[in-house]
């Protein structure tokens, strides 16, 4: 990783730049891997959304930035544990690395500071959810020690 990239949780004023990267994420990932997914989702929805997960103690916002340009995001959610399933857990919602800027360690400085963040809120499981086409994102997100663990199976249902 690159001596100038810096990790560190979003703010209020980095919400404008969380819906850019969550943006580039929809369009590049769920555009290719999901045609049922609104890809304008963060540019409409986006803004408020962000702005709540930053002020939210239960979700982890971070930004990944090189001299002042982010690179990348990731959000996360903690998950207290409950009758139903008495571990906490944190969910990684969303990742992304700007294109040019993967395979440089940047996805891998946000998985191990989301790790860190997630033992810290006393996490005993994380979770992350991955289109199964995008090869690509199932491999980085082994490396990091997910695994495999359910399937979802999908129908379009004809009227």
């Amino acid at each position: 990783m690159s001596v100038s990239i810096l990790i560190r949780t979003a703010e209020a004023a980095d919400v404008p730049n969380l819906v850019i990267s969550a943006s580039g994420l929809f369009h590049d990932d769920a555009g290719v891997h999901d045609l049922t997914v609104n890809v304008e989702w963060a540019e409409t929805e986006g803004e408020p959304y962000y702005a709540e997960a930053v002020s939210d103690p239960d979700s982890l916002c971070l930004v990944a930035e090189d001299d002042g340009a982010v690179l990348g995001h990731l959000i996360g959610r903690f998950q207290a544990a409950s009758a139903l399933r008495p571990v906490g857990t944190a969910i990684l919602e969303s990742i992304r690395v700007q294109p040019a800027r993967r395979g440089a360690g940047v996805g891998t400085g946000l998985v191990e500071s989301f790790g860190d963040w997630a033992r810290s809120k006393g996490a005993t499981r994380a979770v992350v959810t991955a289109y199964a086409a995008n090869e690509r994102a199932v491999r980085f997100y082994e490396r990091h020690g997910f695994a495999l663990r359910s399937v979802i199976l999908d129908k379009t249902v004809q009227a």
